[in-house]
């Protein structure tokens, strides 16, 4: 006989195929919602003052935060449905 617990390994598989998309639009959510986005501006501008404050230039900075901005922009982009 086998031992793969067909039945158990059905039912999680069930388990997950109802509290998984639940799961992904709640991060969704939380990723694209205006509190997410305040945040975001803010922590980019944060960097930006830190950065012209520890001594590089305005430009190079900008550029940096960019950058930033771009890097969390490609990291939630795996998140969209």
């Amino acid at each position: 006989m086998s031992d793969i617990p067909t039945k158990e390994i059905a039912e999680l598989l069930e388990e997950v195929s109802t509290k998984l998309p639940k799961l992904i639009n709640g991060l969704v959510g939380s990723l694209y919602s205006a509190d997410a986005g305040k945040n975001i501006g803010q922590a980019v501008g944060a960097l930006y003052k830190e950065l012209v404050e520890q001594g590089i230039p305005k430009e190079d900075a900008l550029a940096m935060a960019k950058d930033y901005m771009i890097s969390l922009k490609d990291v939630t982009k795996n998140f969209r449905t």
